[in-house]
């Protein structure tokens, strides 16, 4: 894991992970999103999925000895932690076990742990630290990954970010912090989008490209089923010459059913 994030840290990449949390409801579904402080430089004020950098401990030894067992190849252990991390710090939803008993912490028992969590937030105290003093296992087994993007290259500041999708734990309602997020609400795929078109939302293009992927399916079931029988294909948007202007040119075999996006067209 070091020497992979070594070499993307040399290469100018941030390395970052994000979730696309998920509610079955009736026969459609619901993610869980929030709206960035507009002050944050990257994608200010924009409606996203929770997430944000690994850190150096998201792959510590102390915190991969009580990470579930994943099955993938990629991505490597951290950006799975990095996702639940940054998931519980930015909206309270925690993947986690209790490893006396294996289940994904109570929301009594979340609830319990609101001041960890704004210690987290002002880090004097590290996730580490968390699972030890609350005997917790990140639920790395929980997330599937569902996608993989890195910023373009003419881009000031670029991340290599995967997208997991999972389940939200019952009684995990999701609590944005007020600082890196100011808002948060539960959408379906086909509301997000309609808000984004509308100019209610302002939605990256990666976050619409996801959003709209998530839309094909009526539950968490079918969205895992894919994940399956379909490999993640790195998506790295590159700028061309259209016939009507400047692109944003992506991977067919992404299978985002389009592959490339006008310039006049994108979020900024």
């Amino acid at each position: 894991y070091g020497r992979t994030m070594n070499e993307k840290t040399n290469s100018g990449l941030i390395p970052a992970a994000t979730i696309i949390l998920v509610k079955d409801r009736d026969d459609d579904l619901e993610i869980y999103m929030v709206q960035r402080n507009r002050q944050i430089d990257f994608a200010g004020g924009a409606l996203v999925f929770p997430g944000g950098r690994v850190e150096t401990g998201d792959a510590s030894p102390g915190v991969c000895r009580r990470c579930a067992p994943i099955t993938h190849r990629e991505p490597d252990i951290g950006f799975y932690v990095a996702a639940i991390r940054e998931v519980y710090e930015e909206c309270g939803i925690l993947l986690a076990r209790d490893r006396d008993d294996a289940e994904i912490v109570s929301a009594a028992r979340l609830a319990g742990l609101a001041a960890k969590r704004r210690a987290l937030g002002d880090k004097t105290l590290t996730f580490s630290e968390l699972l030890e003093a609350e005997n917790l296992d990140p639920a790395c087994d929980c997330l599937t990954p569902f996608s993989h993007w890195v910023t373009p290259e003419f881009m000031p500041k670029r991340f290599d970010t995967w997208f997991f999708i999972a389940a939200a734990p019952e009684g995990h309602t999701g609590c944005h912090d007020g600082c890196e997020s100011v808002d948060s609400l539960w959408l379906t795929p086909k509301d997000a989008l309609a808000g984004a078109g509308n100019g209610t939302f302002k939605v990256i293009f990666p976050t619409r490209m996801n959003i709209a992927k998530m839309g094909r399916f009526n539950n968490l079931e079918q969205a895992r089923a894919y994940c399956a029988s379909t490999p993640v294909v790195r998506v790295l948007p590159r700028l061309a010459q259209g016939p009507d202007g400047p692109v944003l040119r992506i991977p067919a075999e992404a299978d985002y059913g389009l592959t490339e996006e006008s310039i006049s067209k994108l979020s900024s």
